[in-house]
């Protein structure tokens, strides 16, 4: 049996086919809507939410280091792993409903305890041997990776920049690729987008309209 059979929450567990993954920028960090978006997802997304955290100025650090002392990108990507573990760790300072998880065991028994979900990535991510080792990979990569490891129905991804040019919901590669051809998803982006997930594009201030889609996504067969 594959890492990704053993590790992935199947369709019949806790989260069922109504897996979100939510990607939160971690640009929002300066945002007066992160506690927003932590409340609605801990509200809406409770026992069906993962959310992967951006690296947000913690990593704006390891790129700065980076150019200052020239290590190489593997060094900088581990860092850049911290960064958003870092981040993680504040989200869950911020919001009680919100539960910490390194692996998808982790994530599993807070699913089933009713709770939202934050990925701490550097233990998984350690563990696989798929991840590009460099800055075409960032934590938008990541919460793709992640949501074809735990067979998420849709992914989330929370901007702070306002994507007017895209539809809220976006499905087709064509889209996607344009996304990352933008410079609002990574370049790696495309490649790990796992087929049949929806994707759904938000800007900083779209909280509120959080609840309404997943419940949405629910209805559907």
């Amino acid at each position: 049996m594959s890492d990704k059979a053993e590790s992935a929450i199947t369709p019949g567990s806790t989260a069922a086919s109504g897996l979100w993954v939510i990607k939160l920028g971690g640009s929002l960090a300066r945002s007066r809507h992160l506690t927003r978006w932590l409340q609605a997802i801990a509200q809406e997304g409770a026992g069906r939410a993962i959310i992967v955290p951006g690296g947000g100025r913690f990593a704006d650090e390891v790129r700065n280091a980076q150019r200052l002392w020239r290590f190489d990108d593997a060094v900088a990507h581990r860092m850049a792993l911290m960064a958003m573990q870092q981040f993680g760790l504040m989200l869950c300072g911020l919001n009680a409903g919100l539960a910490s998880a390194q692996s998808v065991v982790e994530m599993h028994a807070a699913l089933r305890y009713g709770k939202a979900v934050v990925w701490l990535p550097l233990q998984m991510t350690d563990a696989a041997g798929d991840i590009p080792m460099n800055w075409d990979v960032t934590s938008d990569s990541l919460a793709a990776w992640l949501a074809s490891r735990v067979n998420a129905r849709s992914l989330a991804l929370v901007k702070f920049c306002r994507p007017n040019q895209f539809a809220p919901e976006i499905g087709e590669g064509a889209a996607v690729q344009a996304l990352s051809e933008a410079g609002i998803v990574d370049p790696a982006f495309p490649a790990f987008m796992p087929a049949g997930v929806v994707l759904h594009l938000f800007a900083a201030d779209q909280h509120a309209q959080l609840g309404g889609c997943m419940n949405a996504a629910e209805s559907l067969p």
